[in-house]
């Protein structure tokens, strides 16, 4: 079997618990991703995820276990690794433009300084950030605003993973969606790998192709994973007709309300034990039932 385009492997992380002794926050995490594919994490506070993915884009260094993609031992931040945080990040004394073409000035650096710009302006663009807005730097900015030029940095750098941390959770509901839908957008485009924490079941249903679910801390492990069995593109207005959407979100509740829980706290016997399988599709056609014996009919001789 070949392996994902991203592989995750045995990953534990400890931390002194201020006794002399250590904490496992998360042991044997073992899951692949393959290219092009959105997958989401959901987990309570605490069960490692933010940990996880400071891993992934080689910001943190596991106790144990590593990260390949690509076939390549994950070392260090690299311009392979796309990052954005809910908090923005942005350069402060940098124009929203500058802030993207800064790190394609480094992806590219022999592009010519108006192909730079160019391309800054078409991903800001992709985000509905044209015109004079665009010279405006962050402090001069809505919280919307500079999400959106965090995700135009991100993308605009061309990363084989874009890792996003609760981007939209300081959003208003409303912006939240607009920027939902722009980041779909642009991912149905590109066809990045990308992995996403968020809190917020309705989000992860909208956006992934695939939810990991966490078991609460401590020794919290990677327990599920739930295909989400509705076809693209999808439509915040219309995904709640499709059959299968509620009966996806109260797995996902059940999970995290109850048996994430229940499964706390348990240390993994199988160092490679990978996440369950979840599928659930109502739309699959039942098996016909059987034809029904003909009636016997009495015949006149």
């Amino acid at each position: 079997m070949s392996k994902p385009f991203l592989s995750i492997e045995r990953l534990t992380q400890q931390f002194p618990d201020g006794q002399g002794g250590a904490l496992t926050v998360f042991e044997n995490a073992t899951f692949g991703i393959e290219k092009g594919e959105f997958v989401c994490i959901l987990g309570h506070s605490g069960c490692g995820k933010s940990t996880i993915m400071n891993i992934l884009a080689g910001l943190a260094e596991p106790t144990s276990g590593g990260v390949k993609m690509d076939g390549t031992e994950v070392s260090g931040p690299s311009l392979d690794r796309g990052v954005v945080f809910q908090n923005y990040s942005l350069l402060p004394w940098l124009s929203a433009l500058k802030n993207v073409t800064f790190g394609v000035k480094a992806r590219y650096p022999e592009w010519s300084k108006a192909k730079v710009e160019q391309h800054a302006r078409d991903y800001l663009a992709m985000v509905g950030l044209e015109g004079d807005v665009v010279h405006r730097k962050p402090s001069q900015l809505s919280g919307g605003m500079r999400q959106r030029v965090s995700i135009a940095r991100a993308f605009a750098n061309h990363p084989k993973l874009l890792l996003l941390d609760e981007p939209f959770g300081a959003l208003d509901a409303l912006t939240r969606g607009t920027i939902q839908d722009e980041l779909l957008k642009i991912w149905g485009g590109t066809e990045q790998t990308v992995f996403m924490i968020t809190h917020d079941i309705d989000e992860a249903i909208l956006l992934a192709d695939r939810i990991l679910l966490m078991t609460n801390g401590p020794f919290a492990r990677v327990a599920e994973s739930v295909e989400i069995t509705i076809p693209r593109p999808r439509n915040r207005t219309e995904i709640v007709e499709h059959p299968n959407y509620y009966a996806i979100r109260n797995h996902l509740v059940q999970f995290l309300g109850q048996r994430s829980k229940e499964l706390a706290g348990q240390p993994s016997d199988d160092p490679d034990q990978r996440p369950a399988t979840v599928r659930i599709d109502k739309t699959a056609a039942a098996d016909p039932e059987p034809e029904p014996a003909p009636r016997l009919q009495a015949v006149n001789t």
